[in-house]
């Protein structure tokens, strides 16, 4: 109960993968944060398409992650649109590390493809992201 934040940018997608360490993110920021204090989400949107099973391709429905927040005792307090990308269709063939800035061109463990064409993916950009404010509340 001593921090005023907590932020975490692009990672939430990589704990879903080990079953109940996204939410034991969760329970773990509300221990930590003050009553008041700011739980800040950012992570790759799989919206308004659904989220593919455990987000291997680094995709999370914004409510997935909602719910996890309120599970854990938190309050959706806002949202903002300052890192969507309307351009970022979601069904890149290495998912979210297809586009910038990681430009994966293989499954992982392999040599990068030197043949792999970037430009199609390098005019999309960065990920279309959910950015999320939640409060601990008191």
């Amino acid at each position: 109960g001593s921090a005023d934040l907590v932020l975490t940018a692009r990672n939430i997608h990589d704990w879903l993968w080990t079953p109940g360490m996204a939410e034991k993110f969760m329970r773990d920021a509300h221990a930590v944060l003050k009553t008041g204090g700011i739980l800040a989400v950012e992570d790759h949107r799989a919206d308004p398409r659904p989220q593919i099973g455990d987000a291997r391709d680094g995709y999370v429905a914004t409510a997935n992650i909602v719910k996890m927040a309120k599970d854990a005792g938190f309050v959706l307090d806002a949202s903002s649109e300052i890192n969507a990308n309307p351009k970022d269709t979601k069904d890149h063939p290495f998912g979210v590390w297809t586009l910038p800035p990681t430009r994966q061109s293989t499954a992982d463990g392999k040599a990068a493809d030197p043949a792999f064409d970037h430009a199609k993916y390098d005019a999309i950009g960065e990920s279309d992201r959910m950015t999320l404010r939640f409060v601990k509340a008191g």
